[in-house]
């Protein structure tokens, strides 16, 4: 695993919402180049970028049309180049978005393999041999051309299935994933990864990682896949970083993968902290952790530490963090966030607490999304400094409320988010204790019960929790001021204390610990 992901504190920023540079209304490459410092002063040293390739746009470009270019209302190629460049000199670090599950229909790949002749790109994509049968469970394309066949689809009609064979097959058309057409795929994708590895990108976050073999219930096939990917980077790029889209990380990492997404859907109980109607973080006092204590214990057992498992505030997919909490809530949801295992990873705008907006009219297959990617609110000028297009040319609709939190205001008040989330990631950097690699034991996580405690240490071989460890440790009590019960968390230091200039996780950090 790259040295990098020690003390990596991701950010994720959504290209077309983060900073319009020419006045299109859409943001641009330029303008993440030119807010890297400020991303670098909040504390964040890496960032995820979703994609920005060439893209009809029907999925906000997880419809690729073609993987070596970025698409020109985000620049070009050259400004992916610098963006590389400017990161690594301030010390930073950029993954990419890899979309390997499918493409856009207008990718050449599947215009070639749409054809009824035999060419190189007939098996490139999951076809039946009949256009009167679909794909077992999965939606299809059919009559879309001479070809006698229906091409399956993974998520919008428009994203055909890139054919990486099946685990389980029990249909004559369907492939083995060493047959000579999935080889192939996969192949094309990995001249995909080595073209933006030598241009300077420091590795992917894989989109759909977990789905690429079809009929792989156990993901055995998908996993033996993703071995082959790890092998091929560990021998041409060691130092290239793999972050799953997968939201099992007993699984993912096994692949090979150096980390994996805690997820929104999926078997993680993710939303319990967050996002459902009692949110354990929220000031109510009503929520439960009991089940997502469950689910990660036994993800972390049973990767047997062989990578990270991380824990978003959010991403371009879900309700944003502010929706069910607020105040004091996101600071406490923060102080959890930024004291975890794993690489913490930061939604743009999470930091300042932008707003959700629902009921906004959907944006390039946003849908329900749209309002978790609105544009970015930097400052209290035009457009809360995201462009200076005209307001009815922005890529989304903004917050227009009046109170709408910007980055200007929030550095200047002492007691924001801003301040807070800037503060947590400091203390997390000076303590080897909360490092990504950190262990970690929960000591109290009962069923809808406060508070929540763990413990947690650097590394193995040292005292591994219990009691005595515990007494050694500092309490941290984070809860807001009508908060019933509180979180409690346990932190041990490596051969050092914590020094009472220490003190941002709420301003509670005491001896003995501080309850508010």
């Amino acid at each position: 695993m790259a040295k990098w992901l020690d003390d990596a504190v991701f950010y994720e920023i959504y290209p077309q919402s983060f900073l319009d540079t020419n006045s299109d209304g859409i943001g641009d490459l330029p303008g993440v180049i030119e807010k890297l410092d400020y991303i670098r002063e909040l504390g964040c040293n890496a960032i995820w970028l979703n994609p920005c390739f060439v893209s009809p746009f029907g999925d906000a470009g997880y419809d690729v049309a073609d993987y070596y270019t970025i698409a020109p209302r985000y620049g070009t190629n050259e400004d992916a180049k610098r963006l590389f460049q400017e990161a690594h000199q301030r010390g930073m670090h950029v993954l990419l978005d890899l979309v390997p599950g499918h493409t856009s229909v207008e990718h050449p790949w599947f215009r070639e393999s749409m054809k009824a002749e035999k060419n190189i790109y007939s098996d490139r994509y999951v076809w039946t041999d009949s256009i009167w049968e679909a794909p077992e469970d999965m939606a299809s394309l059919r009559g879309i051309s001479d070809r006698d066949g229906s091409c399956a689809v993974n998520f919008f009609s428009s994203q055909p299935a890139l054919n990486y064979g099946y685990y389980k097959i029990t249909r004559p058309w369907q492939m083995s994933p060493e047959d000579e057409g999935p080889r192939a795929t996969l192949e094309a994708m990995k001249d995909v990864m080595r073209f933006w590895l030598r241009m300077g990108c420091d590795g992917f976050r894989v989109d759909m990682a977990g789905s690429l073999v079809k009929q792989d219930e156990d993901g055995k096939g998908t996993i033996a896949l993703w071995k082959k990917v790890r092998a091929f980077l560990d021998e041409e790029f060691p130092e290239a970083v793999l972050v799953s889209e997968w939201g099992e990380p007993d699984k993912s990492l096994q692949g090979g993968f150096h980390m994996d997404f805690l997820l929104h859907f999926g078997p993680s109980h993710y939303n319990d902290l967050f996002r459902c109607e009692h949110p354990y973080f929220s000031k109510e006092g009503k929520g439960d952790i009991s089940q997502f204590v469950k689910k990660y214990v036994e993800n972390y057992e049973k990767s047997e530490k062989k990578g990270l498992i991380c824990i978003p505030s959010g991403n371009h997919d879900m309700e944003r963090i502010a929706w069910r909490l607020d105040g004091e809530d996101l600071k406490v949801a923060f102080a959890f966030l930024l004291s975890m295992p794993g690489a913490p990873f930061i939604y743009y705008g999470d930091e300042i607490g932008m707003r959700y907006l629902p009921g906004l009219t959907s944006v390039e297959g946003g849908f329900n999304r749209t309002g978790a990617r609105t544009p970015m609110q930097w400052d209290d000028g035009v457009n809360a400094g995201f462009s200076s297009a005209a307001k009815e040319k922005l890529y989304i609709r903004q917050d227009e409320s009046a109170d709408r939190p910007t980055v200007q205001r929030q550095q200047a008040q002492e007691d924001s988010l801003w301040q807070e989330v800037n503060k947590l990631i400091a203390v997390r950097q000076a303590h080897p204790a909360l490092s990504n690699r950190g262990e970690i034991e929960f000591v109290y996580a009962q069923e809808n019960a406060y508070p929540f405690r763990l413990s947690e240490e650097r590394g193995r071989g040292e005292d591994s929790g219990g009691a005595e460890s515990l007494r050694q440790g500092r309490k941290l009590c984070l809860q807001p001021e009508d908060r019933r019960g509180g979180i409690s968390l346990w932190r041990r230091a490596e051969n050092s204390g914590w020094s009472d200039d220490d003190s941002c996780l709420l301003g509670l950090l005491g001896e003995g610990g501080i309850r508010r």
